[in-house]
C-alpha cells in the first residue's frame, strides 16, 4: 500500500505564494507521474499541473507562468510552488501518484485565497 500525504496548504492573500508538498510513503518501487489536482465547492476536481518521471512537466492553462511542479526522487516527494495566487484558486488540493501501475490519491489540502 502506498500513502501520500500532503501539507503546506493554508489562508494567503491574493498575490502572495504557498508551497505545497506531498510526501509518498509506503510499498514503493517506481513512483512514475506525479500530479496535482484541485476542486473547489461544487465544481468536478481538475488537474492544475503534473510532472513525467522524465521530469516532463504540464499545466492548466489558468495556472501556467504562476504555478510551478517539481519533484524530488530521493525523497518520493512532488512540490507546487503557487504564486501570485488569486481568489479563484481557493480549493482544495490533492495529490496524485502512479506507483507501478496503480494510481493514488493523498487526503488533500486547503488552500485558501482572500481578496
Amino acid at each position: 500500500q502506498v500513502q501520500l500525504v500532503e501539507s503546506g496548504g493554508g489562508l494567503v492573500q491574493a498575490g502572495g505564494s504557498l508551497r505545497l508538498s506531498c510526501a509518498a510513503s509506503g510499498s514503493i518501487f517506481s513512483i512514475n507521474a506525479m500530479g496535482w489536482y484541485r476542486q473547489a465547492p461544487g465544481k468536478q476536481r481538475d488537474v492544475v499541473a503534473s510532472i513525467s518521471g522524465g521530469d516532463f512537466t504540464n499545466y492548466a492553462d489558468s495556472v501556467k507562468g504562476r504555478f510551478t511542479i517539481s519533484r524530488d526522487n530521493a525523497k518520493n516527494t512532488v512540490y507546487l510552488q503557487m504564486n501570485s495566487l488569486k481568489p479563484e484558486d481557493t480549493a482544495v488540493y490533492y495529490c496524485r501518484a502512479l506507483v507501478g501501475i496503480n494510481w493514488y490519491w493523498g487526503q488533500g489540502t486547503q488552500v485558501t485565497v482572500s481578496s
